[in-house]
């Protein structure tokens, strides 16, 4: 907790007392009160206890050792791509994928001072790369910080009116901050796509189509991956989302993230990855869960 900014500490404090008494209605998020994980978490689970983390690691560390019963990850963004390390801890973290959760997001700038007084905004680094022609325009330079949230209790404590947050309205109050502008992205279809993590997965509950979320490993040998995919193709399986990761330092991008629509047990998806596991190294499917919007 001593990692946020000291204005953000007692309302922290009072959110793990709270998670502590209940962790089974506990979601962990990483940043501070007033996030978009934070809203995510609200929104999508309004009976559960938000368990604010400075970190990724630490969201999956508490589910992990039990201190909360999912965490909600933000995994992509419409305007800036994969969240950078996700591809990495998702398989590293033991942790199953259980469910969806989509996102609008409009961010805000909050301060101390006046608009024309801002010479810096800081954020998160995806926030930034979201807002990164609205700041050009009027000569904000952006600066990273590990989130949105916990920005805006900094600019609070700083109290220095050139600096100010991308961080969303409502982080505002919270901090005793002025919001200097609002609704503020580079393409109106700004949207951040999170899943819950838990340490066992679950039938999807409901109606609907699924999704399944795996990663794999082509062997090295000449059209490995137009092989292991052909099986989706022959059994008309949507891949939804493909994209491929190195390890290390080797820059060969032979690990590749996938999600599909449909779930194993569907006679398509068990031939589909039946193909994909005789071309590759290996499988790992990370979760089978309800789909939060549709896919075409």
């Amino acid at each position: 907790m001593e990692n946020f900014a000291a204005p953000a500490r007692p309302i922290i404090a009072a959110m793990i007392a709270d998670a502590a008494a209940a962790p089974d209605r506990a979601v962990a998020f990483q940043g501070a009160p007033g996030a978009n994980s934070h809203m995510a978490v609200r929104e999508a689970l309004p009976d559960a206890l938000p368990l604010p983390c400075f970190s990724f690691e630490d969201a999956i560390e508490a589910v992990r050792e039990g201190r909360a019963a999912r965490a909600m990850i933000p995994i992509e963004n419409s305007l800036h791509g994969r969240v950078a390390d996700i591809h990495f801890l998702l398989p590293e973290s033991g942790l199953v994928i259980t469910g969806e959760h989509f996102l609008p997001i409009r961010h805000a700038l909050l301060g101390t001072g006046t608009l024309e007084q801002v010479r810096e905004a800081t954020s998160h680094v995806q926030a930034l790369g979201q807002c990164r022609l609205w700041l050009r325009a009027r000569g904000i330079t952006p600066v990273a910080y590990a989130d949105t949230a916990g920005a805006a209790a900094l600019v609070a404590e700083t109290a220095n009116p050139e600096i100010a947050a991308l961080a969303p309205a409502g982080a505002a109050p919270l901090y005793g901050l002025d919001v200097l502008a609002s609704d503020i992205a580079d393409a109106d279809h700004n949207m951040t796509r999170f899943v819950l993590l838990a340490r066992e997965g679950a039938a999807p509950k409901g109606d609907g189509p699924c999704m399944t979320t795996l990663v794999f490993e082509v062997k090295n040998v000449p059209a490995a991956l137009y092989k292991a995919l052909g099986g989706f193709a022959t059994n008309g399986v949507n891949m939804t989302k493909l994209e491929s990761y190195q390890r290390g330092g080797s820059f060969a991008a032979s690990e590749f993230y996938a999600d599909i629509v449909g779930r194993p047990g569907d006679p398509a998806v068990d031939r589909a990855l039946a193909e994909l596991g005789f071309h590759s190294k290996w499988v790992r499917l990370l979760g089978t869960y309800r789909q939060a919007r549709p896919r075409p």
